[in-house]
């Protein structure tokens, strides 16, 4: 069955979008910006998130920590794609997991924290599975997407909101250490995880914690993640799409695609297919007007392949 819709408001729309700006704002101040009171925010949020319409999460760049981000799809015997994809689901190190086309293939987003864990995991685990026939992984060299997604609705604040509530991390920056790694696991489940809790997790003080997060998100090894469920807003139609863009054009490329609304997520990979693309609609002829009028106008489009969501096994670090 699918699930209802959920409605948002006025203030439910400021306050993901005072989410995008500043994960971690205080209630209060984003409570100030929006002309209510803080108790009203907490109220949204925990509403919206305890019916997981929103999941906020904490993500390490992997690039900052000796890893990588990667996109593998797995093509898996008939009737043993879902087992693979939920036992990919409870990996530390998987951020996204999709049943794709039929049900038998598989599409991951992986973030190792060292390049050995990668190839431990693509070039051993993922090859030893017995259902899985056959994996590629491409590597994730730029991200053209932005924070916000097109169906969540126009942006709601305005400049002067936004720069309120822009978040003035200092002037100190930090790189990560192993010692990081407690703190960034636990932002990976909770981003807005409350400093006192963080320091439970690390050992540090309170101050301690919240100076290193500071440092962090200032050089940007940290940073937020609002993801919100496009079915519950009455999205049903989601979809991948790989597109092979000359490489002269595929900064330009990359960036138009971006700003459609449709799109959730954008991002230049290695392999043939140089350009992922993640599509959201309301319905299957809105994917098809997508495809063929806003995606097929493109000028330097090579061969395109499209993939329908069967079933989005995880979602934004979310872990079972």
């Amino acid at each position: 069955m699918e699930r209802d819709s959920v409605t948002l408001d006025e203030v439910d729309r400021k306050l993901l979008h005072a989410l995008h700006v500043d994960a971690r704002a205080p209630f209060s101040r984003i409570g100030d910006v929006l002309g209510v009171s803080d108790r009203t925010v907490a109220r949204r949020y925990a509403r919206l998130r305890d019916a997981k319409v929103i999941n906020l999460v904490g993500l390490a760049d992997p690039q900052r920590l000796d890893g990588a981000e990667w996109v593998v799809r797995m093509q898996c015997e008939p009737g043993s794609a879902l087992r693979v994809g939920e036992a990919l689901a409870r990996r530390d190190d998987t951020r996204w997991v999709a049943l794709l086309s039929g049900g038998t293939e598989i599409s991951a987003s992986l973030r190792t924290w060292s390049a050995g864990e990668r190839d431990e995991l693509i070039l051993q685990r993922l090859h030893r599975t017995a259902p899985v026939v056959s994996v590629t992984a491409h590597s994730v060299l730029n991200v053209f997407s932005t924070a916000r997604h097109g169906f969540e609705g126009r942006a709601p604040l305005t400049a002067g909101q936004i720069a309120a509530l822009l978040p003035d991390h200092g002037a100190d920056s930090a790189d990560p250490t192993d010692a990081d790694r407690p703190l960034l696991d636990a932002l990976a489940l909770d981003g807005r995880l409350p400093y006192p809790a963080l320091a439970a997790v690390t050992g540090w003080s309170e101050s301690t914690v919240a100076r290193r997060v500071h440092a962090l998100r200032a050089s940007g090894v940290l940073r937020f993640d609002l993801d919100v469920d496009a079915v519950a807003l009455g999205f049903h139609t989601q979809a991948h799409v790989w597109a092979g863009v000359p490489l002269a054009h595929l900064a330009k490329t990359g960036a138009a695609v971006a700003a459609h609304p449709e799109v959730a997520f954008c991002a230049a990979t290695t392999g043939p297919a140089n350009l992922l693309i993640s599509v959201i609609c309301r319905d299957d002829r809105d994917l098809y007007r997508y495809l063929v009028e806003r995606l097929g106008a493109l000028p330097h489009l090579g061969e395109v392949q499209t993939a329908p969501v069967i079933r989005v096994v995880k979602r934004a670090g979310r872990r079972p």
